[in-house]
């Protein structure tokens, strides 16, 4: 019936901070989330009755926004999952673009929002990053305070969240995948524990958003040698949080020399390493051979989107979107 597509994306400065309220840059990448919608019987994802327990993303989204036949859902992804690459990010877009272009009530800042309620409602604390990430496309910096280029603003709790435009930059990026689960929840919930009881790990906090704000201005200027130190900084500052791992830090060792900067991307604790490099080919190769999973990036100024595949089948199902009558 119809496609729904979003991208993976990559947090160059700021997790975890951000969930404070401070500032952070992500990227959006060239691997993608493809979620097929049709009608069926029942709902079910990848032929499995649609479950919270099993697809807590999609179950959510449907749950929120769908009150009209059942739907079945088929994923298709380039994006490891819980690799620390937004995989659960694109598919909460996906899932809420289809339900949006279903009802007529299909844009842009609507899927960011609602994804973002997604994500917020199953992790239990989660900042828009991610999700207005992949919506958009492009690069985007979440910053308390709005600005140029402003695309929305997103309130949860004592936090307000402005979401600006980036113009992306090109950078040669290698993904190094740990291969160990990064479970958001947990993480996040590590740093709410330290960041309650600790006035240093506040102070660290502020420190990972003040490095964001040092690095958009690296990103403006193209300054690749000063991209790569703030990477390496900021990958300190996680590791004060607790947040790094022993298989993240591996990849970090190999990736390190041949590159400008190496970091952990998301929420820690497993998932993925990002190196920011000329050599891709000898990272990937210095990557693979201390056991992790490595493979070549590069940003895309593609967001989610929605691609009508059969609509006859969709004439049976849209419904009308606000101000509309059947």
């Amino acid at each position: 019936m119809l496609e729904a597509s979003s991208p993976a994306k990559a947090i160059l400065f700021g997790e975890h901070a951000v969930v404070y309220g401070k500032p952070a840059i992500a990227i959006s990448l060239d691997r993608r989330m493809n979620l097929t919608v049709f009608p069926a019987g029942e709902a079910t994802v990848d032929g499995g009755r649609l479950s919270m327990r099993k697809h807590r993303y999609v179950k959510k989204a449907y749950g929120e926004l769908w009150e009209g036949p059942a739907i079945a859902f088929r994923t298709r992804s380039s994006i490891p999952s819980a690799s620390g690459l937004g995989s659960s990010a694109a598919l909460s877009c996906s899932a809420v673009a289809a339900m949006l272009f279903l009802r007529g009530d299909l844009s842009e800042e609507n899927i960011a929002r609602k994804a973002f309620e997604v994500e917020y409602a199953v992790q239990g604390r989660a900042s828009p990053t991610d999700t207005s990430c992949s919506t958009h496309g492009n690069a985007i910096m979440v910053s308390p305070l709005a600005g140029d280029d402003l695309l929305w603003t997103i309130l949860a709790g004592e936090n307000v969240w402005n979401v600006h435009h980036v113009d992306p930059p090109e950078l040669k990026l290698v993904v190094g995948y740990t291969k160990k689960p990064s479970i958001t929840p947990i993480q996040v919930e590590k740093v709410r524990n330290y960041y309650n009881r600790s006035g240093f790990a506040r102070e660290t906090i502020d420190d990972i958003g003040s490095l964001a704000l040092d690095g958009m201005k690296a990103l403006r200027s193209r300054d690749l040698v000063e991209i790569g130190e703030l990477m390496d900084r900021n990958h300190s500052l996680l590791t004060i949080l607790g947040v790094t791992s022993r298989e993240l830090d591996k990849l970090r060792d190999a990736a390190g020399p041949l590159s400008y900067g190496t970091k952990l991307t998301g929420a820690g604790g497993g998932g993925s390493i990002i190196a920011l490099t000329e050599r891709p080919d000898e990272v990937c190769e210095a990557i693979r051979v201390r056991g992790g999973v490595p493979f070549s990036v590069s940003t895309t100024r593609k967001g989610t989107s929605v691609e009508v595949t059969d609509r006859n089948a969709l004439d049976i199902f849209i419904k009308p979107g606000p101000g509309k009558k059947d």
